[in-house]
Parts: C-alpha cells; structure tokens; sequence
C-alpha cells in the first residue's frame, strides 16, 4: 500500500558570474558511490596534495568564474526571486521497496505497470494492483560489478506490435574486463519473460574493471537509437575515434549504422559515433520542445555537466574539464576548463552533485514544473530540478533533500507525476507530485 508524505524544499537560484567557487567536496569519494557531504563555502578541501584554499590545481577555472551551479558565459543570469521554484510541498508516495540498487525505469502503455531494472541483473515489473513482480526470465548475464550490472531499459518506438523491450548493461570479455552491451527482447504479454534477445551493439574494446559504463538509451522522434556511454575510467580513450569509450553513439534500431552518422567513411573513426569527448554519461532525454539529444556526465571531482551532443562534435574531456582527481591533482591531461574545437557544457557544477537520470517535463498536471528539466543527485541526495529558458538554464532548485536517499533516475508518468528511484540495498520507487 503506499504510503504519503509531504515533503518541502527550498530554491537555490544560481549565483551570478563574478561569485567564488566553492572548493571541492571531501577528498577521495567517487561520485558514483560517495556519502553525503557538505563543504561550507570557502572551505578547504582536506587531501594530501589538494591545493590550498584560493589556490586552484593546475587546469582549473581561476578566481571570478561562476559558482558551481552554472550556466556558461553568454547565458542569461538566474533569477533570485523565490517565485521562482513552487511554493506547494510535495506530495510523495512509496510504490515500491526492496529493490536491488534500482538503475532505470521504462512505463509500459496501459495498465501493464512499469519495468525495473535492478543493478546485480534483475528485471522486474511494477503493477499498481499486484505490486513488484518476481524477476522476468531471459535476461541477459550481466557484469555485476562495482558501477557494472543491468543499466538502462527502453521500450521501442513500436512497441505496441513488436513488444521489444532494450536493456543496456555492462558485459564481460575474454581478458576479464568488461563494456556496455545492448541489445532487445520481446516482452511476453503477461509481462514473466523476454524472449529472443539480441545484441545489437558491444562496446569496443573492452577496458572497464568496473567503472564508467553509462549509460542510457534514447529513442529521437525519428526512431535513431542514441546511446549514451562511459570511457570505462580510461581518460584518453574519451578522445580516440577508433574506440567507442566515453561517446555517445546513434544507431537503427535493428543495430545498423546510420548513413548520415558523422565518422561513417572517414578512416580510423568508428562510424556508430555521434559525439564524443564524454566521460561518464548517465543522464539522457529528448527535449520535447526541440527534438534534440540532451546528456549529462559525472566530472571527476567537480565538473559533472549538462550537453546538447551535437553529430562530429567533441565535448572536451579530459582536455577541458572543470573537475579535479579524486586526490585533489590536476588531471593530468587537462589544458583549462575549455579549450579550442572542444564544446562547452550547458551547464554544469563545480561541486560534484553525482548527477544519474534525466527527465523533461512536458504534462499539464503540474503548471509550476513546465519547462524544467529534472535530475537525480547521488552523492548530495536530492532529486534536482533546473529551469529552463529556451536550452538555457534560468535556475536551480533541491527537492526531497529530506529523505537523505540517493535518486538513481526520475521519469514523468503518462499521468504527469515523477517517478523515481532510490540508490539502495533495498531501493525505493517514489512516486512525485505537488500537493493540492
């Protein structure tokens, strides 16, 4: 039975260019697994080798770039009204528990409910009159280690008469290490199995001992397949076009590359390429406004960031980034925050939220939520919503900062609320609205 909680946050506008960075959080947590934390302004971080405070690494922005929470130069400053974020609380309610560190969700048309996917290599469905089903046969062996496991799922543009249903998830190879995988199955009507499942794309090579995979799958108003990838935490392979770590990808939904794709015929590029320079992608959505490709990435330590992946162009890491190492150092490869030929991000933070998920809204339910763009934040554990101003970013606001629990993925319903996912042992399916 769920269970109803009102729950209240606060707006956070950006801080306009010209305020001092905050420093970096605590040392030596990665952002896919950290604790919460919180660093006061001006604070100096405590690593061996962190440079002191009002001392960036080498490769940082300097003293007078915007505060963490921004959008790049040219964009329009946020509001500080607090008309700005909704004055209703929220009204949340558990669905599901006893999830296995639930990763994605995909709804099902009708009354079928919604499937699950659950790290360790469970999929599951979620009906509202019977509740969590026992895990789905024909899954695929996953690589269920560390960030590895089952990942994203999507349905088909055509599901209704095909019934496939599209997992990504890490798989292992002959050397041991491991890459993204994703392929199809055909959902049997009483939603216990999936039949006939096909890869219709691996990784390559593959380099991963467990970290970085993405990813997420996309589905553009022309029935392309975007999918989202991690480099496998192989900094510099986020740059060669002869391997598919740290790129997003576009492809037929049957696996076939794309004619038009950008690299197809040029020697030594991978032609399944749609963009590249990307680190660690584990948002993606379709703008419904614009049809456009939206991702977002985790930095290092700082720097996690939202891009519009534009076909042949390339997002900078590690060559720009605004992040640090993990042990406070530089990275090494980094020349500045930006850099020639390389895009800049929509926006980004300086502070590392650990960003997973991404939604648009577009429903009528919630008049104060039009044209927001909400994302889940592991490490600082909120479920965070951006206001957009056409593909600008006008403000920043915190939700369900209260329950302390970290927000894997967030989606809009066909009934327009968010469903969301907790990060846990025994993870959550939340359902989000605004009380009346």
């Amino acid at each position: 039975m769920p269970t109803d909680n009102i729950h209240h946050r606060h707006w956070k506008p950006i801080l306009l260019a010209g305020a001092a960075w905050l420093l970096a959080a605590a040392a030596g947590a990665q952002a896919q697994a950290a604790p919460r934390s919180v660093v006061a302004a001006g604070a100096a971080p405590t690593a061996a080798g962190t440079p002191a405070a009002g001392t960036p690494a080498a490769g940082t922005p300097a003293a007078g770039t915007p505060a963490a929470g921004t959008p790049v130069a040219g964009a329009p400053a946020a509001s500080h009204s607090s008309q700005a974020g909704s004055t209703r609380a929220l009204r949340v309610s558990e669905l599901a528990s006893g999830l296995d560190h639930p990763w994605s969700l995909a709804f099902l048309p009708g009354k079928e409910g919604i499937l699950i996917t659950e790290r360790p290599g469970a999929l599951r469905l979620w009906r509202p009159d019977t509740g969590l089903q026992s895990p789905i046969s024909g899954v695929p062996k996953v690589y269920a280690k560390s960030q590895g496991g089952l990942l994203d799922v999507a349905l088909a543009p055509d599901f209704a008469q095909s019934r496939r249903v599209y997992l990504s998830y890490a798989e292992s190879g002959r050397s041991g290490k491991a890459g993204t995988t994703v392929g199809y199955g055909r959902l049997s009507e009483d939603g216990r199995s999936l039949a006939d499942f096909t890869v219709i794309f691996r990784q390559e090579p593959k380099l991963s001992t467990g970290e970085h995979f993405g990813s997420r799958l996309v589905f553009d108003k022309q029935g392309y397949l975007f999918i989202a990838l991690g480099e496998n935490n192989q900094r510099p392979t986020a740059q060669d076009l002869d391997k598919l770590q740290g790129k997003v990808v576009r492809l037929h939904a049957d696996g076939r590359i794309p004619d038009d794709n950008p690299f197809v015929g040029r020697s030594g590029a991978r032609p399944e390429i749609w963009s590249y320079g990307h680190r660690n992608q584990q948002g993606a959505a379709l703008n419904p406004w614009t049809g456009e490709l939206w991702t977002h990435e985790h930095g290092p330590r700082g720097g996690d960031e939202v891009n519009i992946p534009k076909a042949g162009r390339n997002y900078g890491w590690p060559i720009a980034t605004r992040g640090i190492n993990y042990s406070g150092f530089a990275i090494p490869e980094a020349k500045g925050a930006s850099a020639a030929g390389m895009e800049d991000p929509v926006y980004y933070w300086k502070v590392s939220p650990a960003i997973s998920g991404m939604a648009f809204y577009d429903a009528q339910r919630f008049p104060e939520w039009k044209h927001s763009l909400f994302i889940g934040a592991l490490k600082e554990r909120a479920l965070i919503r951006l206001q957009l101003d056409g593909d600008k970013v006008a403000g920043e606001e915190r939700l369900l900062e209260d329950r302390d629990q970290r927000i894997r993925d967030v989606r809009v319903g066909p009934d327009g609320y968010l469903y969301v996912l907790t990060d846990h042992a025994k993870g959550q399916l939340l359902k989000v609205g605004l009380r009346n």
